[in-house]
């Protein structure tokens, strides 16, 4: 089976401008024979996410227009506006929203589902939505639309962002990606505005970016993030809160929003693996955006240099929203526009600064969590995650079923390169159930191809084995393909164990099951609202690769080897002398100096092939 959204990378969609208007060309062409008398647009199918959406497909056609001067397209144009405005704009509270400031205002929203009172919990996105569509036709207005359709729209406007900043509660879905959109819609509705009332939206926008957006920023990996649903980052909707702030900068040119892309661009692509796969979040844990991301990830991929476009899309999301008949549907098309706008084209080679949270060379790669554990390893086309036994997840030495990998102290790091090889070593102070405190020296190291980790500890009681990740899923072409096996050699004696007790909340990769399944099965809430990361946090055990220690190694020391990438035997000797640990491959050497580090605590790594 495979993963249904993380196909092939974005970067690999043509992005020149004759692309793009063969893309407006088939929208047009589409939007032309579903037009209705009554001139809506919207897809037959669409039931939700759907108050705005003619009006992204009238954006689309006025970009087309603007491209073409196609003369089928103004009388189009003209007829959508004048169906959303007649049919599509509502001013009568919804039954049940739970998130109004102000009873009975009379100002105007979009709906997500039409009918009064079914969902109303979505109009607050689906009004941003409305917004941003009304901005990029108003931008493409002149020579299309009349003076009264035109006033009509900026009236339209101001009651949009009425309605988002003070009708209502501002974010009520503590989604970063919604606000930061709302944040883009006030500041391009500020320039068609007379100058000075401009000036004071534009100032409300910026305010609420830093008071309301800003000041709210959570920790993860070493970066502050916009939160996302609950959580600092989500894998489908951090790249589109990336997009928002690059539109932000290109509107504004507030310096403000480059350094937040800047820094979420370089969190993005520490956690991504080479081959673009990722997964977590507090909303939708393997589901992936497509166009949506384009101009974050093309505009910041640029900004710090870095590939990120080897992010995995959803391509059947590649140019604009459809629906399951293939169909287009004009959710989000001001990212389609937008990127269409935009010069920027894509960074296609890695980033060559070392980063914390990432060991990154060829085709391998280790994405490391806040605690610098692995979160994600991949080697040879293969994606392993971590772990889990009694209830703990990770990569780690583990005894008696007590996982030593959480920190009771500094974690440290230091990284090295020497001929071709490049190298990590993560050195944490652990307490096991015993209340000793040890320290566990784990050290990464790859050639591009394969990757070795050696994990060194003080010698502990009874028969400790090395946690080394699940097996989860592999590339294959253009898609990512589910798993229950990877190329995997041990110096110690290595298992692939599956759990043994049947149940949800025990993970057996060679069921046909995604983590994105299991993880919203265990999660508190229905599939949509409850958080995958907070249930999959739940899972008991899982199918996992445990490797013995060497049975020959320092006296005074568990050592494991690990290598991922290939299956062929593994032959390593650690030894212990006054430079430090001594770990000898057939591919290197690596001299891992003293616990204490040198006269300032730094760690010490020495490394050669």
């Amino acid at each position: 089976m495979y993963l249904p959204h993380q196909r092939g990378p974005l970067h690999d969609l043509p992005d020149t401008p004759e692309a793009y208007d063969a893309v407006l060309a088939d929208v047009a062409a589409q939007a032309l024979a579903r037009l209705t008398p009554e001139g809506n647009l919207e897809h037959p199918d669409a039931l939700d996410d759907i108050g705005d959406t003619s009006l992204g497909i009238t954006s689309l056609l006025a970009l087309a227009w603007q491209r073409s001067k196609d003369p089928r397209l103004p009388e189009a144009v003209h007829r959508s506006l004048a169906f959303h405005l007649r049919e599509r704009v509502y001013r009568d509270d919804n039954p049940g929203y739970p998130n109004l400031r102000v009873r009975n205002s009379g100002t105007p929203y979009a709906r997500y589902v039409l009918e009064a009172g079914a969902h109303p919990i979505g109009d607050w996105p689906s009004t941003v939505w409305a917004l941003l569509q009304l901005v990029n036709l108003l931008d493409a207005a002149d020579g299309l639309l009349d003076a009264e359709q035109r006033a009509d729209l900026v009236e339209l406007g101001r009651g949009y962002w009425s309605w988002l900043t003070g009708t209502t509660f501002f974010n009520p879905q503590e989604a970063g990606n919604q606000a930061i959109g709302c944040v883009v819609g006030g500041l391009m509705l500020a320039g068609h505005l007379p100058p000075a009332e401009g000036e004071v939206l534009r100032a409300r926008a910026l305010s609420l970016y830093e008071e309301k957006i800003r000041a709210h920023r959570v920790g993860d990996r070493g970066a502050l993030l916009v939160p996302e649903h609950g959580g600092a980052y989500d894998n489908n909707y951090g790249p589109i809160s990336l997009s928002f702030l690059a539109q932000a900068h290109r509107v504004s040119g507030e310096p403000v929003f480059a350094e937040d892309g800047d820094a979420l661009a370089r969190y993005l692509d520490a956690r991504l693996t080479v081959g673009g796969f990722d997964n977590g979040g507090p909303r939708y844990s393997e589901q992936h955006s497509a166009f949506e991301s384009v101009l974050g990830l093309r505009y910041f991929s640029a900004r710090i240099g870095a590939d990120l476009g080897r992010y995995r899309g959803d391509s059947r999301w590649a140019r604009h929203a459809v629906k399951p008949d293939g169909g287009v549907d004009g959710h989000f098309a001001w990212m389609l526009v937008w990127q269409i706008q935009d010069p920027t084209r894509w960074h296609r080679t890695p980033a060559t600064a070392p980063a914390r949270h990432q060991l990154r060379a060829g085709s391998v790669s280790v994405a490391f969590d806040d605690r610098m554990t692995p979160a994600l390893i991949e080697a040879a086309g293969t994606y392993y995650l971590p772990a889990a036994t009694h209830r703990q997840h990770g990569f780690g030495p583990v005894l008696d079923g007590f996982l030593l990998t959480r920190p009771m102290g500094e974690v440290r790091v230091h990284d090295a390169s020497a001929d071709g090889l490049s190298a990590k070593l993560v050195i944490k102070p652990v307490v096991g159930r015993d209340h000793v405190l040890r320290h566990v020296r784990s050290l990464y190291v790859t050639d591009g191809t394969l990757l070795w980790t050696a994990v060194a500890v003080q010698r502990l009681p009874g028969s400790p084995y090395l946690l080394a990740g699940l097996p989860y899923a592999a590339d294959d072409g253009d898609r990512v393909r589910r798993v229950a096996e990877g190329a995997v050699a041990s110096a110690g004696a290595l298992r692939l164990t599956h759990p043994q007790t049947p149940g949800i909340d025990h993970f057996d990769a060679r069921a046909e099951l995604t983590q994105e399944q299991a993880a919203f099965a265990l999660a508190l809430d229905p599939r949509g609202y409850g958080s995958p990361d907070e249930g999959w946090s739940h899972l008991v055990s899982s199918t996992a690769l445990e490797a013995d220690p060497l049975p020959d190694g320092p006296a005074d020391l568990h050592v494991f080897a690990v290598r991922y990438g290939s299956g062929a035997p593994l032959t390593v000797t650690f030894a212990q002398g006054e430079d430090g640990l001594t770990v000898r491959t057939d591919a290197f050497t690596a001299v891992i100096g003293p616990v204490a580090g040198d006269a300032h605590g730094e760690p010490e790594l020495t490394l050669r092939a």
